[in-house]
């Protein structure tokens, strides 16, 4: 019997300057997330910030400021 096909989780790709000048490349944001048309920048801030916090909280390390953040090519 085949398989059902699963929803495909799509996602957008942001490389992220912090505050000390260190740069984590290809972020994955929810595609859904990006496409906020109230709240763009704001919500794909709100994103990785989340997601530094999860990092940061496994690690044991206080999570960095946001300088930059620039969509990748």
């Amino acid at each position: 019997m085949a398989k059902k096909p699963t929803a495909r989780a799509e996602f957008v790709f942001f490389n992220v300057t912090y505050e000390d000048g260190s740069q984590k490349s290809n972020r994955k944001v929810p595609l859904d997330v990006v496409d906020d048309p109230y709240d763009g920048e704001g919500a794909i801030r709100k994103a990785i910030e989340a997601q530094d916090l999860a990092i940061s909280e496994r690690s044991g390390l206080p999570p960095l400021a946001i300088k930059t953040i620039a969509r990748a090519k």
